[in-house]
């Protein structure tokens, strides 16, 4: 059974809807990733998780080589 969870990271440097995009698509290809939107005005990204496969610093380092600044909000 997954252990599925919804998890809000901070993304700081997006500057329009290709950025939040590019973030979607990264995160989709990480294999924990069930669904993912990006929110450029917001600034976040809220991703539902399966932390059997990935986990929030796989999040965070993918975001992060991006080019992103990337944290998960309490």
């Amino acid at each position: 059974m997954a252990s599925t969870e919804t998890v809000i990271f901070q993304v700081d440097g997006m500057h329009c809807g290709s950025c939040a995009l590019l973030v979607d698509d990264a995160l989709e290809d990480l294999p924990g990733v069930l669904s993912t939107q990006t929110t450029v005005k917001k600034g976040i990204s809220t991703v539902e998780l399966d932390s059997d496969r990935s986990s929030v610093e796989d999040v965070v380092e993918a975001i992060e080589g991006l080019g992103y600044r990337a944290s998960r909000r309490p």
